[in-house]
């Protein structure tokens, strides 16, 4: 058994399908791939297939503009239901060589302070991936026709030590970042934006945060724990991590422990944005305001799907009423278009909260929402 810092997205049961499925004949000098998924002529090179956990899996080289990328089938060709469950039904690899982006997820819920479940986020928001188009005809986005992506699968952390977790997750994403490619990150619970921002500001320095949640995270310590998911942006402060004038943090509410519970952010320089001020209003002009604080310098997005109100996103651990509408949230990721943004998170998705499936469906839309921003990616309006 290969050792691995990364590993497939799906279990044991799903990669012997795809070794046992990932067959290729010549029929008409047409290469047919019979394997459950079938991503036709959207592979690597040549439109090889790339299987996770099993058959045959290669790292394609950064290509031209005019060379073919990964592109999802569509279900017009190919049933939702069918095949390795992948992020937008997008082909797996290895690594994140040749990458421009790359979906990764981190099954990590070890620092969760209330209700645990957020390690089976990134597999359900996988499978509610699958609903997800190729293009964003609300904002002319064609992400596919520009950038190379692909599911590299998820971090294999250690779920009985959390130091050790955050090591492992540092080290993936230092070798993640070091080939230019851009992660987008499926949670897990937000302490794990600590050590991915550990490796992205090795690489970039301190960077900026636009920082969606109902709850700062910038807590000290907790049953005498520096490292939990309410810590994340307090231990990024005391490591330089962040760019504390380029941080916002939006969405914030709920009841607290102090009459003042965002002083610290305040104090950094970070603009605090309470749900309150975001009630009943488009926040557009908002992220108008949030583009030029960013600037031209690098910008991490954070986002916890609990700065959605529970009545839209009830799978979560720690819900606070009187939340964003996923419209607000759709106007905060439009809104970073145009920003240089180097790396992306969507964390805090527990999937036995919600029996629907509707709160790992709003994820998915909203990391595609980010793949759509990044830069690189071609509008048509």
């Amino acid at each position: 058994r290969r050792s691995s810092d990364l590993i497939p997205a799906e279990p044991p049961r799903a990669a012997n399908m795809a070794r046992a499925g990932s067959l290729f004949r010549m029929r008409s000098g047409l290469r047919w791939l019979l394997s459950p998924v079938g991503w036709k002529g959207t592979g690597g090179p040549g439109g090889m297939a790339l299987s996770p956990g099993g058959g045959r899996a290669c790292t394609p080289l950064r290509r031209a503009s005019s060379a073919p990328r990964n592109m999802p089938p569509s279900a017009e060709t190919v049933a939702r239901p069918a095949g390795i469950c992948t992020m937008l039904k997008l082909p797996f690899q290895e690594s994140a060589e040749g990458l421009d982006a790359a979906f990764v997820g981190v099954p990590l819920d070890t620092g969760t302070s209330n209700r645990p479940g957020a390690r089976f986020g990134p597999r359900h928001i996988r499978a509610e991936s699958a609903m997800v188009r190729r293009n964003n005809p609300s904002t002319g986005a064609s992400p596919y026709q520009t950038l190379m992506v692909a599911d590299i699968g998820d971090v294999n952390v250690n779920l009985y030590n959390l130091p050790d977790s955050c090591e492992r997750i540092r080290k993936v994403y230092q070798k993640i970042v070091a080939t230019k490619c851009i992660p987008l990150t499926l949670g897990g619970d937000h302490t794990i934006t600590y050590p991915i921002l550990q490796a992205v500001a090795e690489k970039y320095g301190p960077v900026g945060l636009v920082h969606i949640d109902a709850h700062t995270d910038t807590g000290d310590t907790a049953l005498g724990e520096k490292i939990y998911h309410g810590t994340p942006f307090r231990r990024c402060v005391d490591e330089g991590l962040l760019d504390c004038k380029r941080v916002v943090q939006i969405g914030i509410r709920g009841s607290s422990y102090t009459l003042d519970p965002y002083k610290y952010s305040r104090e950094q320089g970070f603009r605090v944005v309470p749900a309150e001020d975001c009630w009943l209003r488009s926040l557009a002009p908002l992220m108008g305001e949030v583009r030029k604080q960013m600037g031209e310098k690098p910008v991490y997005i954070s986002f916890d799907i609990d700065g959605l109100d529970p009545a839209f996103a009830p799978g979560t651990g720690t819900p606070e009423i009187a939340g964003l509408t996923p419209s607000q949230g759709l106007e905060i990721i439009r809104g970073c278009q145009g920003l240089s943004i180097v790396g992306c998170d969507l964390v805090e998705v527990a999937p036995i909260y919600d029996a629907s499936g509707n709160t790992a469906l709003t994820a998915a839309n909203l990391l595609f929402e980010m793949l759509c921003v990044l830069p690189g990616v071609k509008t048509l309006k």
